[in-house]
């Protein structure tokens, strides 16, 4: 939106001085409230002083009053208030000032006067930092970071995988000497080629858009390059290459190298090529020669001794190998741990023992299988993209893809790693003890049905209860982390949802998104699934998903509805009798209850208190808009209240909730109706005039008549 510009200042005689003309980019982790409420802020800053300004939103529902090259070229500064990557690119030659949404927020007449003598943008110089949020901006940055080379490898690792999942199943069959086979030159073979094509590219575009992330477009090549290097073992000497771990690693030494070289001094002359030229060579040809001559060699000694150990363990009890073999191919699926017990596995079907390719067949569709099981079993932990890529690591361990569980465990490896180690052992432990047998060099419940697994029963029972114990397992180290990040008000990314998320600087809650209300200081919100989950804001009792706002009466609610029908005078209380937060947000959920639509009130009140731990809802001005997203609502629901002498809610700028909205809605509303209705909620809050008429009101029917005005 661009603020009205005053009159340009005229001096004396015929002297003219040209108006001040500013840019601004806003933008939230998950793009609603703050997005939207620091634009409106930075505006009426500029307006008041005869400033004219645009601002750009970056938020759920995507870029809105975009800046063009022409608002570019004719800016005297340009403000980025936001908590997530922002392209300076298209600003280079423009002072810039880089702060968090917050700041934006709190001091947009302060921010003004800085961008005067804010430092000229160079070229090559990186995307906006991401604010610190209590975590500090280390763990920001790399969380954010490891959450963006997630989010652009799942696609590949959902195509390629399917894709070889269905050429196996229609067109493979059994062979005693290769394994699982798809016969050459036919049809299936080529839709099996083009899977295999995006699994290959699955690790270094893990790699590339962690490096990205960090040092932004001269960072993309080394780290792709690095990511390619690792997974392809034989450029060092390795049977089996670093996978998507090693992939992990190669993305964030080429990102924080670029950024190193970034900061050498180099002649003017040489500047404009630095970051399409010199800075991707120099640190593709670094990084490329640390892998293959310091990082690559120890690899391949450690995996060719951890064979030898293997084989000589043969012998020994079959449950103790059996689980050995379940924790590495758990491991890493399909890294040098995992590539190391099925090559040992395969290696031996030559020789006549099948039973320990049996143990590594079972183990092998767990991890997929568990962590598809697990997005189903609590579905409020993952956000909408991570419950979609579950149903489709589910069908992917059917045919003994292990790869599908790399999503979960690169967005969350301290809890899936584990619990998918866990399950793996547990298969292959009772897989040995069964004495079950595998003819091919595959796994899954594939090669049972096509007739390559003897003991079919029995194998059956392991990969059923390897799965069940990974996806418990799982879930129970998720929420405990949650938990945990709750407690310390931990900023995600992942996402997340779960965490967050998201990603962000923290991980925002698994399917929640973060609500337009969530504060500032946004857990993870990457991960996370912007549009939708941000609709689902993760309140305190009863929220309405369809966001708060809409001020559009609908027909024959005659007056008494507001708010796209989601908030009535049942909903609304002109004086809060709670002095707490945790009081007040259980005052809220049983004016919400009024309108019988609210469940069980208490999971209500547990997930937005959830919610307020992982960062505080209370946006200053004195508003607070706790909100959740939660199956104990049967329907979207609004609330409001007055509090007289305010709520303590840890608001950005200090102030006490005196004007309180509760939004709550059930996991399935959400939409990017709701998302507008928020960011139109949030906007209209930061008109004084408004917040003093919500002030004055006499009675409910005065409330609904003042918030009627937002449209």
């Amino acid at each position: 939106m661009t603020s009205p510009a005053g009159p340009p200042p005229t001096g004396r005689g015929n002297t003219e001085q040209k108006p001040l003309k500013l840019l601004a980019v806003t933008a939230c982790p998950t793009g609603i409230a703050h997005t939207y409420m620091a634009a409106e802020k930075l505006a009426q800053a500029a307006a008041s002083r005869g400033i004219e300004m645009k601002v750009e939103t970056q938020g759920s529902i995507g870029a809105e009053n975009v800046l063009d090259d022409n608002d570019v070229s004719s800016a005297d500064g340009v403000i980025v208030a936001a908590d997530k990557d922002v392209d300076l690119s298209r600003f280079v030659g423009k002072r810039v000032l880089t702060v968090g949404v917050a700041e934006g927020i709190r001091r947009p007449e302060q921010l003004i006067e800085r961008v005067r003598s804010a430092p000229v943008h160079a070229p090559g110089g990186a995307t906006a930092p991401t604010a610190a949020h209590g975590g500090g901006k280390e763990r920001s940055v790399a969380y954010k970071a490891l959450m963006n080379g997630v989010s652009y490898m799942i696609p590949f690792v959902v195509v390629g995988g399917l894709l070889i999942a269905i050429s196996l199943s229609l067109g493979g069959h059994t062979d005693p000497s290769g394994g699982l086979v798809i016969p050459k030159d036919s049809f299936w073979m080529d839709v099996n080629n083009i899977g295999v094509i995006g699994f290959t590219l699955m690790v270094p575009i893990l790699s590339g858009y962690i490096a990205y992330a960090i040092g932004d477009r001269p960072a993309l090549v080394p780290g792709m390059v690095g990511g390619w290097i690792a997974n392809t073992g034989s450029l060092y000497d390795s049977k089996a290459g670093a996978g998507f771990i090693g992939a992990i690693v190669t993305g964030f030494l080429a990102g924080y190298l670029v950024l190193w070289i970034k900061k050498v001094k180099v002649p003017k002359f040489v500047q404009p090529i630095m970051p399409i030229i010199v800075i991707p060579i120099v640190a593709t040809t670094a990084l490329g020669l640390f892998f293959v001559y310091v990082i690559g060699k120890p690899i391949s000694w450690v995996f060719e001794h951890l064979t030898d150990w293997l084989s000589g363990m043969t012998g020994t009890s079959a449950i103790l190998l059996g689980a050995i073999l379940g924790l590495m191919i758990a491991f890493d699926m399909g890294g040098p741990v995992n590539k190391t017990a099925f090559l040992f596995g395969a290696g031996l079907i030559a020789t006549g023992n099948q039973t320990v390719m049996g143990m590594c067949a079972a183990a092998i569709p767990v991890m997929p299988l568990g962590q598809g099981l697990a997005t189903l079993i609590r579905k409020r932990l993952y956000t909408e993209q991570e419950r979609e890529t579950g149903l489709a690591s589910l069908f992917m361990g059917c045919f003994g893809i292990s790869e599908g569980a790399i999503p979960f465990a690169a967005a969350r490896p301290a809890q899936v790693i584990p619990a998918n180690m866990l399950g793996g052992a547990v298969a292959g432990a009772v897989a040995g003890v069964a004495g079950v047998e595998d003819a091919v060099p595959h796994g899954g419940p594939i090669v049972a049905v096509l007739g390559a697994v003897s003991g079919v029963p029995m194998f059956f029972v392991a990969v059923v209860i390897g799965t069940v114990v990974t996806a418990l397992t799982t879930v129970a180290l998720v929420d405990i982390g949650e938990r945990r990040r709750g407690l310390a008000s931990v900023p995600a990314g992942g996402p997340v949802l779960i965490g967050a998320e998201a990603g962000v600087s923290a991980p925002s809650v698994p399917g929640a998104g973060t609500s337009a209300a969530s504060a500032v200081p946004d857990p993870d919100a990457a991960s996370g699934d912007g549009a939708r989950g941000a609709a689902a804001v993760v309140p305190r009792q009863g929220v309405s998903t369809s966001g708060v706002a809409v001020a559009s009466r609908e027909s024959g609610a005659a007056g008494d509805e507001v708010l796209s029908g989601y908030l009535s005078e049942r909903t609304v209380k002109v004086e809060l009798d709670a002095r707490d937060k945790e009081s007040a947000i259980r005052e809220m959920a049983e004016l919400l209850a009024r309108t019988g639509k609210v469940v069980d009130g208490d999971e209500l009140v547990a997930t937005a208190l959830r919610r307020e731990a992982q960062g505080t809802t209370g946006l200053g001005e004195e508003i607070a808009i706790p909100h959740a997203k939660t199956d104990a609502v049967s329907a979207p629901l609004v609330g409001f209240a007055r509090s007289a002498e305010g709520v303590e809610w840890d608001s950005l700028d200090g102030t006490k909730a005196r004007l309180v909205f509760m939004i709550a809605v059930p996991e399935a509303s959400a939409g990017d109706e709701h998302l507008r209705i928020l960011a139109l909620l949030s906007r209209k809050l930061m008109d004084p005039g408004f917040r003093e008429r919500l002030s004055e009101a006499g009675d409910e029917a005065a409330v609904l008549e003042v918030l009627s005005e937002i449209r």
